[in-house]
């Protein structure tokens, strides 16, 4: 290798001994090739950081290309959404690509094989195909069919192609090794009859390759040097090399079907059928839903690019299945917020408090750090004024020795303002506490340098003005999922799994500098959690916020 790079997966140590042994590095190619049939999840976005991350440590191009080989599942609008989710995660492709492209040449290419003596059309059912597959402790019983003449195997095929014969009455198979421990070697359908239009071709064709076949030859079509793959496809791999000899022209480039683990992350699943199930049975509010683990829902949640990178970055490319803990996603995403994310005050749950020594009309604004994690994020002025909102969890009437917020004779402070006494409350009919009256030390203003400012006190609280606000609508997320593995137990439905307490929509007020977010801005709502401005109803006056994650992990109390 004339550049030396050093691996820091097994994956790239397959391509580094590749280069070493003679492989131009300007022969690298990636690609990632999803199946419009759903929106992307989680566990794409780390074949996404993978093929996309090794075309930029090699400084190799990457095709992003749909594997839309089943029309039936298929759709323009799963098209769009991948597209829209790799360019979020801040990738860019350098072809794109559709195994739809290559529709005629993946015909061409059977048509050959037929001549070959290499496949035939089969009459039998699906249910007798399998059967004659036998076990892999016994040899297949070859088709009746297998011995049929070249002639009438084309002509069988130009009707398939045709749409002359019924649909599903013959299938295209591979004549491979029925004999095979690999059950996939033991004569795989190629092509399938199936008169639907396709979102591309339109009504063009009447029979669809299988992925099987459309897969290798799509990447040796677009000359990738290392098609990486999850493991359920490891055993597939004989069948994806045997394909490519089929069609291989000396002295081009036979691509590398290589395989890891896939992303497992515990409380989700990742499944498309069942989280179509999800959405069609309207168990969550579209694909997007916050609590989806979908890219587009992860988006809209408040993770972040960055995030998902380093959450992947953390957990790393195994040869073995696992499941990774989804804390550590949330670590990561409470890290780069931490460092990045504006404070600002609101309270979801109000309870007003009145400061009766504190002059009527009056407003003062006060400067307060945006983030102290960051000098350069400066000061914000935050209006405050005699009648205020605080937490109800915030106060108790008759508190224990331990509880360090605001209660009856007991001072606390109110962030970046001024230590305050309780000294009564308001109560309605029911006996709800609905005002708490204080008094202020007008002495003991934030960073005003004198003694009463350096006082010490248990508590601090943060407050919102009740005159100077906006209100905001919050939706608290949490996990879709009660138990780490849903779908595990194959007797129980993992529907039963979903936690009831998933979303929870609250109303509340929000200091007025949050008026100038925008959808998708990032804050942390003082002792609250990181919140995001929701990316479809954040507009005109309707300030919603989807909560990202807590300030803590509250599920590993809970476990």
């Amino acid at each position: 290798m004339s550049e030396e790079y050093i691996a820091s997966n097994f994956i790239e140590q397959i391509i580094n001994g590749d280069l070493e042994k003679g492989l131009r590095k300007d022969k690298l190619r990636f690609r990632f090739p999803p199946e419009p049939n759903g929106y992307l999840h989680i566990g794409h976005a780390k074949a996404i950081c993978l093929n996309f991350g090794l075309g930029e440590k090699y400084n190799a191009p990457v095709n992003l290309r749909f594997d839309d080989t089943n029309p039936e599942a298929e759709e323009q609008e799963f098209v769009d959404a991948i597209q829209e989710d790799v360019e979020w995660l801040g990738f860019k492709w350098d072809r794109l690509c559709f195994a739809s492209d290559y529709f005629d040449q993946l015909y061409s290419w059977a048509i050959q094989m037929i001549k070959e003596g290499k496949a035939y059309v089969d009459d039998q059912t699906s249910e007798q195909i399998v059967e004659q597959r036998k076990t892999p402790f016994e040899a297949g019983v070859e088709s009746p069919y297998r011995n049929r003449s070249i002639e009438e195997n084309l002509s069988l095929f130009e009707k398939m192609k045709n749409g002359e014969v019924k649909d599903g009455a013959h299938v295209l198979r591979a004549k491979a090794d029925m004999t095979s421990p690999n059950m996939n070697m033991r004569d795989p359908v190629m092509y399938r009859m199936l008169n639907k239009p396709h979102h591309r071709t339109g009504d063009k064709w009447k029979i669809y390759p299988m992925y099987d076949w459309a897969h290798g030859e799509s990447d040796y079509i677009e000359r990738i040097s290392h098609s990486l793959c999850s493991l359920e496809f490891e055993n597939h791999r004989p069948l994806y090399e045997w394909y490519v000899d089929q069609i291989h022209q000396e002295g081009t480039l036979k691509p590398k079907q290589r395989e890891f683990a896939r992303g497992n992350v515990s409380y989700m699943i990742t499944s498309k059928r069942k989280l179509k199930k999800l959405v069609e049975e309207n168990h969550v509010c579209g694909w997007d839903d916050p609590r989806m683990p979908t890219i587009s829902g992860l988006r809209r949640r408040g993770f972040t690019p960055n995030s998902i990178k380093s959450f992947w970055d953390k957990a790393g490319i195994a040869k073995r299945e696992n499941v990774i803990d989804v804390s550590l996603l949330e670590h990561a995403i409470r890290e780069e917020l931490n460092a990045v994310a504006p404070r600002v005050f609101a309270v979801i749950d109000p309870v007003k408090l009145v400061i009766e020594n504190y002059p009527e009309g009056k407003v003062e604004e006060l400067e307060i750090e945006n983030n102290p994690e960051d000098e350069s994020a400066g000061f914000r002025k935050v209006p405050f004024t005699r009648e205020l909102y605080i937490e109800k969890g915030d106060f108790m009437e008759d508190a224990p020795k331990k509880f360090f917020r605001l209660s009856i004779d007991k001072e606390v402070r109110l962030k970046g303002a001024y230590i305050i006494k309780a000294t009564r409350v308001e109560k309605d009919a029911t006996g709800n506490i609905t005002t708490i009256f204080a008094t202020y030390d007008e002495d003991s203003k934030s960073g005003s340098g004198t003694e009463a400012s350096m006082r010490r006190v248990k508590g601090t609280l943060h407050w919102v003005s009740a005159q100077e606000n906006i209100p905001i609508e919050v939706r608290l997320y949490d996990r879709l999922f009660s138990v780490e593995a849903p779908d595990a137990d194959k007797e129980t439905d993992f529907l039963e799994h979903i936690n009831p307490n998933s979303l929870e929509i609250v109303h509340g007020f929000a200091e007025p500098s949050l008026k100038d977010a925008k959808p998708e801005d990032r804050f942390q709502f003082q002792r609250l959690g990181y919140f995001v401005a929701d990316r479809k109803d954040f507009k005109d006056g309707n300030y919603v916020f989807n909560r990202t994650v807590p300030l803590r992990d509250t599920w590993a109390k809970k476990k």
